[in-house]
C-alpha cells in the first residue's frame, strides 16, 4: 500500500471486512474495519495515520431470530461446534468471503454454501432448518481448478478430469455414480442433482482414500494424511505399517487436521477397524508380567489407574470381553494402545514402550 499513499487519515469500507496493518507485509498493530465510514484514524482505534498493508477477512454472522435480530455470533474461521453460541439460527449475514454451514457439529449432516449477502430468513431463502451447528470458511483462491472423478472406489474404473463447472455429470461421464475423487486444484461443490440442485458437498484439494476394514499399508494410497472423516464405526490408525508406532482411536466425526486426533505428524501408514460390540466388558490387569503380583478386574472405564489399582505400572493383562484403549496418562491422555480380547503377558504385547498405564476406557461409542 505504500505505493499508493504515505499516510491514511480516513477510510470508507463499502462492503466486506478488512484487517489493516500499521506496517508492510501485515506486521505491526492491526485493526479490523467493516462496512462503514472512518473519518479519522482514531475511528478505527489507530495510534497514528500509518496504514501500510491490508487483507480481506472472511466474516459470517449468525442470528437467532429472523431479520438479523436476537443474539448473534461472529466467525471468521472454521468452527466445529456453534452450539455454545446460540440455540437456533434463523438469519445469517455473510459480510465477506464464502462459507459452508452444517446441520450438525464437526461438519456433519446437511451442508449449505453461502456467499457474501444477507439471508434474512434462512428457511425460506436457503431451505435449511434453524439447526446450524458448525461452519467452515472457504479460503480465497485465484488459481487453476482441476478434479478427477471415478466410478469405482480407490480411484478405480472410468475416470474423467474436470477443469470447469459441469451442470450435468451424466452428459459428460455417462454415469451419475461417483465412488471416489481426487481434487488437485481449487475448491469445488458437488450437487446431488443436475443444474446445481439438491444436497451439496464441499471438496477441497487433496487425495482421499476410503477404507471400511483393516489395511496394513496405506502408503500406496497417499504419502501423508492431514484430515480424516469417520462416517461410521470406530478405527485405530497407526503411524507405521503393520499396526506399529503411535496409534490413535478414531470414532465417528471429522478431524480437520492431525492435531484433532492428537497426532504428532501427518504420517499415517495403517488402520484397523474395531468390530461393533454390544456385550459385557471384562478385563484383568496385573502388577507383574505373566499374570503375576496384584490383580484387579474391571468392567467399566477407569480415568485414573493409580487411584483404583494403587500402581502406576501394568505389566500384563487379560482381556476377556470387549475392546479397550489404554492411555499413558490419567483422564485418557497421552499415547494410546488398542486391546482386543486375548492374553497380553508383557506390556510389549500391546506395543507399549513401558508399563505405565494412566487410564483406560471401553470402546463402546460406535
Amino acid at each position: 500500500m505504500l505505493c499508493y499513499l504515505n499516510r491514511c487519515n480516513s477510510i470508507m469500507v463499502e462492503s466486506g471486512c478488512f484487517m489493516i496493518y500499521e506496517q508492510p507485509n501485515y506486521n505491526g498493530l492491526q485493526f479490523l474495519v467493516r462496512k462503514g465510514e472512518y473519518p479519522e484514524f482514531e475511528s478505527w482505534l489507530g495510534k497514528n495515520d500509518s496504514v501500510c498493508s491490508c487483507r480481506v477477512i472472511p466474516m459470517i454472522i449468525f442470528y437467532e431470530d429472523r431479520n438479523f435480530q436476537g443474539r448473534h455470533h461472529e466467525s471468521s474461521s472454521d468452527c466445529a461446534d456453534l452450539h455454545p453460541y446460540f440455540t437456533q439460527c434463523n438469519s445469517i449475514r455473510v459480510e465477506s468471503g464464502c462459507f459452508m454451514v452444517y446441520e450438525h457439529p464437526n461438519y456433519m449432516g446437511q451442508q449449505y454454501f453461502l456467499r457474501r449477502g444477507e439471508y434474512s430468513d434462512c428457511q425460506r431463502m436457503v431451505g435449511f432448518s434453524n439447526y446450524i451447528r458448525s461452519c467452515r470458511m472457504i479460503p480465497m483462491y485465484n488459481g487453476n481448478y482441476r478434479m478427477r472423478l471415478y466410478d469405482q472406489a480407490d480411484m478405480g474404473g472410468q475416470m474423467i478430469e474436470l477443469t470447469e463447472d459441469c451442470p450435468n455429470i451424466m452428459d459428460h461421464f455417462h454415469t451419475s455414480d461417483i465412488h471416489s475423487c481426487h481434487v488437485m486444484d481449487g475448491h469445488w461443490l458437488l450437487y446431488e442433482q443436475p443444474n446445481f440442485r439438491g444436497r451439496m458437498y464441499y471438496l477441497r484439494p487433496g487425495r482421499s482414500y476410503e477404507c471400511s476394514n483393516d489395511c496394513t499399508d496405506l502408503h500406496t494410497y497417499f504419502s501423508r494424511c492431514n484430515s480424516i472423516r469417520v462416517e461410521s464405526g470406530c478405527f485405530m490408525i497407526y503411524e507405521r505399517p503393520n499396526y506399529m508406532g503411535h496409534q490413535y482411536f478414531m470414532k465417528r466425526g471429522e478431524y480437520s487436521d492431525y492435531q484433532r486426533w492428537m497426532g504428532f505428524s501427518s504420517c499415517i501408514r495403517s488402520c484397523r477397524q474395531i468390530p461393533m460390540y454390544r456385550g459385557p466388558y471384562r478385563m484383568r490387569i496385573y502388577e507383574k508380567a505373566d499374570y503375576g503380583g496384584h490383580m484387579m478386574e474391571f468392567m467399566d472405564d477407569c480415568p485414573c489407574v493409580s487411584d483404583r489399582f494403587h500402581h502406576r505400572h501394568v505389566y500384563s493383562c487379560n482381556v476377556m470381553n470387549g475392546y479397550w484403549i489404554f492411555y499413558e496418562y490419567p483422564n485418557y491422555r497421552g499415547r494410546q494402545y488398542f486391546l482386543k480380547p486375548g492374553e497380553y503377558r508383557r506390556y510389549r504385547d500391546w506395543c507399549a514402550t513401558c508399563a505405565i498405564v494412566g487410564s483406560f476406557r471401553r470402546v463402546n461409542d460406535y
